[in-house]
């Protein structure tokens, strides 16, 4: 940057975004002074946290160049399996007749990581597994630079205001004056203050774990389209010997909510009429919890010395799983933009917004069509969702450039 002395940078929030970023600042910026705030006390033990994370391909690059990818740990993503319940196919194509119509019957497409020549699309782990080896590289690189570095864990910031035009305000307990405030602090939909953009889905998540079939293929990710909503299993890391199983996302209406009365049995007595055959038989179901979605995202990333990522600037709908993977896209040009010399931080921010922009509505756009469209009385949706889905299929090019775009996004 064109200052003459070293930027000043406060970091808020010690999530996987905001510890990415603050470890990717610290190897690209050398001179930059930057400080990690987190409510969470330091000798807190993140590593137990059982959500379930899918990281993109891209994602996990990019938290192996920073030291902190739980390779042990991660279930390979080797193929995605996306596919619409028949019942919502209109009779009318079927009765077309050939290649075509078998494909309406049952619409799906399936993107493989060896179409691709990639190791993988992605991975699967606990929310836990990513964030301990992330907190625990950025205690390292504090201890090594502790002039540097530093991180003011169990300490929550209560505001951040700027003050002038070249500096921001943290007030956590003292203020103090940084020249710039990354705020990656995010939480649930329904725990947030409304954002410029906000709106309710009116449908409930349930999240928890399921047993598979032992037949049923390794490392498949598999979405559903149903007629309540989208549902998903996501393969996990299994012990040798142990049951195979996957995490669960569950989304139905909340006003009519067909999972809440069920017990274990019936839950998955249902799943299992929801999924493909190819999933095969799930033998059993862990506790399930439920979290209300809706979509809350800001205008703008950058606003005077505030610049937010993560869930703190849009927290989306899960039915494609990029939530978190768009947050650390942000997190990684915010410190690319920080990386040209001689440009002002005002400019920088600026173009943080600009360059980060097709890439956040694309994501942001595309999961709040597909969550609304649950919800809308259209005939023919449903039919317009599997013919797309079975069209899709049959174009590899198209479906090779969805297969980019899930992996690394816009470019």
């Amino acid at each position: 940057m064109n200052d003459s002395k070293a930027l000043r940078m406060a970091v808020i929030g010690a999530g996987p975004v905001g510890l990415a970023l603050a470890l990717h600042a610290a190897r690209s910026l050398p001179s930059a002074q930057i400080t990690v705030f987190d409510a969470r006390a330091v000798d807190e033990d993140v590593s137990a946290d059982p959500r379930t994370l899918a990281l993109s391909l891209g994602s996990v690059q990019l938290l192996q160049r920073l030291g902190a990818w739980a390779a042990e740990a991660a279930q390979p993503i080797l193929e995605v399996h996306v596919s619409q319940q028949p019942s919502d196919v209109l009779p009318g194509l079927l009765s077309l007749g050939g290649p075509f119509a078998d494909r309406l019957a049952a619409p799906e497409v399936r993107i493989r990581a060896v179409d691709e020549a990639v190791p993988m699309l992605g991975a699967v782990l606990d929310y836990g597994q990513v964030l301990a080896p992330l907190r625990q590289a950025w205690l390292d690189a504090a201890a090594a630079e502790p002039a540097r570095l530093s991180g003011r864990f169990g300490t929550p910031v209560a505001a951040v205001k700027d003050i002038e035009r070249h500096a921001v305000e943290v007030d956590a307990g003292i203020a103090e004056t940084f020249d710039l405030a990354v705020i990656a602090e995010g939480g649930v939909f329904v725990e947030q203050a409304q954002k410029a953009i906000s709106r309710s889905y009116g449908q409930t998540a349930w999240i928890g774990r399921v047993i598979l079939d032992p037949t049923s293929p390794p490392g498949v990710a598999y979405e559903r389209f149903t007629r309540h909503g989208p549902a998903a299993l996501l393969p996990l890391r299994s012990a040798p010997g142990a049951p195979r199983q996957a995490a669960l996302v569950w989304c139905v209406p909340t006003d009519d909510d067909p999972v809440r009365e069920l017990d274990d049995m019936q839950r998955v007595a249902v799943l299992n009429t929801l999924f493909p055959a190819s999933v095969g038989r799930l033998q059993g179901i862990g506790p399930l919890k439920s979290f209300e979605l809706g979509l809350n995202a800001e205008r703008t990333l950058a606003r005077g010395r505030r610049v937010m990522i993560g869930n703190a600037a849009q927290t989306l709908h899960p039915v494609a799983g990029q939530g978190l993977n768009l947050g650390l896209r942000d997190a990684f040009e915010v410190v690319q933009t920080l990386r040209h010399p001689g440009e002002d931080l005002s400019a920088a921010l600026r173009r943080v917004d600009w360059s980060r922009a097709f890439d956040r509505w694309s994501i942001i756009a595309t999961t709040d069509f597909l969550a609304r469209s649950f919800t809308w009385s259209l005939p023919g949706l449903g039919a317009a969702r599997g013919l797309g889905l079975a069209a899709l299929q049959t174009m590899a090019p198209l479906r090779s450039a969805l297969a980019r775009r899930m992996m690394f996004g816009s470019r």
